[in-house]
């Protein structure tokens, strides 16, 4: 079956109450990794060989995360700038990564009109993230769009908790090999596979 490696990436993990009723509903899966880069790395001073050795052992690649400034944590940046290396990632003789499977699993203060051509931000979410996107394609990976939950400031207690179970559910789905990056071509967000609404 295939492994599903979580690198969650949130350098005010006590001020987030979104991130944390998400990892409160993680599942304890023997095919699900969960890593705490900031946990592992209070220093940035990323482990090259280890995190190579743990994407060598997965399959599916899961940056977790807010968004900051359209982007990601600096820690997660220097986790891609090290880890990603030329000559093994990409480049001459930098395919170890292929085949493998990558998307971001993403909390945003914005709801989600405000990511649009029209909206406060002037762009959609796909257009933030083009730079990762093509990071991801350059290694060879598959790229899915991201699991997004928007407004967080916003959302109550019940939705919050609906959310986070959806969140598990698809970590499941990869790790089970009922998901995969075939099911997310024409989809603009991963929530379309595990719908709010659905029993």
């Amino acid at each position: 079956m295939p492994r599903v490696l979580v690198l969650f990436a949130h350098p005010r993990l006590e001020k987030s109450r979104t991130n944390q009723a998400l990892l409160r509903r993680f599942p304890k899966h023997k095919d699900i990794t969960f890593r705490d880069l900031y946990e592992a790395y209070p220093d940035f001073n990323v482990d090259i060989r280890r995190e190579q050795h743990l994407l060598n052992q997965h399959d599916v690649i899961v940056w977790q995360h807010p968004l900051y400034w359209y982007s990601a944590p600096p820690l997660l940046k220097q986790w891609i700038d090290l880890v990603l290396a030329f000559g093994w990632a990409y480049g001459p003789g930098g395919k170890v990564l292929t085949g493998k499977t990558v998307f971001q699993v993403l909390t945003t203060g914005g709801p989600a009109q405000s990511y649009t051509a029209e909206g406060y931000h002037g762009w959609t979410m796909e257009e933030f993230l083009r730079p990762l996107q093509r990071t991801v394609t350059l290694c060879h990976m598959h790229w899915l769009p991201p699991f997004v939950l928007h407004g967080t400031n916003q959302l109550g207690d019940a939705e919050l908790e609906r959310y986070a179970a959806r969140y598990a559910e698809l970590l499941v789905a990869f790790a089970e090999g009922r998901a995969d990056h075939t099911q997310a071509k024409g989809l603009s967000t991963l929530n379309e596979l595990m719908p709010l609404d659905r029993p």
